[in-house]
């Protein structure tokens, strides 16, 4: 074993996928990137962390809903992009020619060219952490994407996609929740 530097500890438990993270408020919509997230039951509700340093925050917290989108390994450098531009300046949509569509249940638009998008409604806040809790509320799948890996940002700046899949299903039988 070799003694790292503290500040490496999130290259190696960064959580769950990279996330393009859509909201709504009475101007016009918005997306950042956030690549803090997490499942956190089996009742559909996930986590996000982001703060007011994030331009959509203020419409997140206010109107209490988003979607999450999921890219995949097409759409990094755009996810990148989105990430280092900001909505209070910029359009991204226009500028990044993002596609939209109409959400079901929530103002915020769904992302098109992402693998899937999960509508969802701000449940809690947790401010000392930046916690934002959310609840799943429809889940779309895009079932023109070819290439369905998962991206996961190390927090260095490099990023890798999920490879091999390894199939426990019959093993885990008695764990997993109804409908999976």
């Amino acid at each position: 074993m070799k003694l790292l530097p503290v500040e490496t500890a999130l290259t190696f438990i960064e959580p769950g996928p990279l996330t393009l993270v859509t909201t709504f408020d009475a101007k016009k919509p918005n997306v950042m990137t956030i690549s803090w997230t997490a499942a956190i039951d089996f009742n559909q509700h996930i986590l996000l962390a982001t703060g007011p340093w994030n331009y959509s925050f203020n419409a997140l917290i206010k109107t209490k809903e988003c979607v999450v989108c999921i890219p995949g390994p097409a759409m990094l450098k755009t996810a990148v992009k989105i990430g280092m531009l900001s909505g209070q300046t910029t359009d991204k949509f226009q500028k990044l020619h993002l596609k939209t569509y109409p959400a079901q249940q929530v103002k915020a638009p769904l992302l098109g060219g992402c693998i899937a998008c999960l509508e969802c409604r701000v449940t809690d806040y947790i401010a000392s952490y930046g916690l934002v809790i959310l609840q799943v509320l429809c889940v779309w799948k895009n079932e023109r994407c070819r290439d369905t890996r998962l991206l996961h940002a190390v927090g260095d700046g490099t990023f890798t996609a999920d490879g091999e899949k390894f199939c426990l299903r019959p093993l885990m039988k008695a764990k997993l929740p109804p409908g999976l």
